[in-house]
């Protein structure tokens, strides 16, 4: 069964494989990102995000959630060398350049939990997919050309893994490099990462895709990552091992 709703400000479609799936355990899924977008949605005023940034609330009062995300934020930082920062120049706190692709992998863990082996959960192009499609075959998650929409560059095989894209050829430049945050990110416009889940490759894209053309040469020296980055001028750079995942 394969569902689809706006969620986040972002499609999400989930497709699980299974005889016992029942239509709750699907509202459930999007139920759990509904929940997600009420706490961490720094644009919705009543969000527990929105009232940590109006000093509203004190750091005790911190639900286990937002504690977590803070705490994984801050270890991002550390490992990125402080290209991961969800401090804005005002202050306040963004931490959505993690929260996305750790709800994902949350909503999968669940379903994994409940017996499903075969499941696809995607938000706004980023995936997180286990065993097989309803064909058998393993989970294909295509690379969008930046400049022609319509265009897939390279497609990806995806099973107990995941994938996650940063870039400015939607959203325009939503990402910036918190050492010099107020000089745009030129220099490339696309970068996939390829983790062990979509968490890992989520965060890292984000942080990677701050550093610019450096981000590929970051990627390449991580264990685990796989990355491909094009740049303004088209040209695409991929780490060594990124060819191994994708469909020949």
């Amino acid at each position: 069964m394969i569902s689809q709703r706006e969620i986040m400000g972002m499609p999400i479609t989930v497709e699980i494989i299974g005889d016992t799936l029942t239509q709750k355990d699907i509202e459930n899924i999007f139920a759990y990102f509904d929940h997600v977008d009420k706490v961490f949605s720094t644009y919705k005023q009543g969000s527990e995000i929105s009232k940590i940034n109006r000093t509203e609330i004190t750091p005790e009062q911190y639900s286990e959630e937002m504690k977590e995300v803070l705490e994984l934020s801050e270890e991002t930082k550390q490992q990125t060398n402080g290209f991961f920062n969800i401090q804005k120049l005002d202050g306040t706190l963004d931490p959505s350049g993690l929260v996305k692709g750790w709800a994902i992998y949350k909503a999968a863990l669940e379903l994994k939990n409940k017996g499903f082996q075969n499941f696809y959960v995607e938000a706004g192009g980023d995936v997180q997919a286990e065993g097989l499609n309803k064909d058998g075959q393993r989970w294909l998650v295509g690379i969008r050309n930046p400049f022609m929409a319509d265009e897939i560059v390279k497609v990806i095989e995806c099973s107990g893994n995941g994938i996650a894209t940063s870039g400015t050829y939607e959203r325009g430049q939503h990402i910036y490099n918190p050492f010099n945050p107020l000089q745009k990110i030129t220099d490339i416009v696309s970068l996939t990462v390829i983790g062990p889940n979509v968490y890992e490759a989520d965060r890292f894209a984000t942080a990677c895709f701050a550093m610019g053309k450096a981000g590929i040469n970051f990627l390449e020296k991580q264990p685990n990552l796989e990355g491909y980055m094009i740049d303004t001028s088209g040209v695409a750079t991929m780490t060594s091992g990124f060819l191994k995942h994708t469909k020949l």
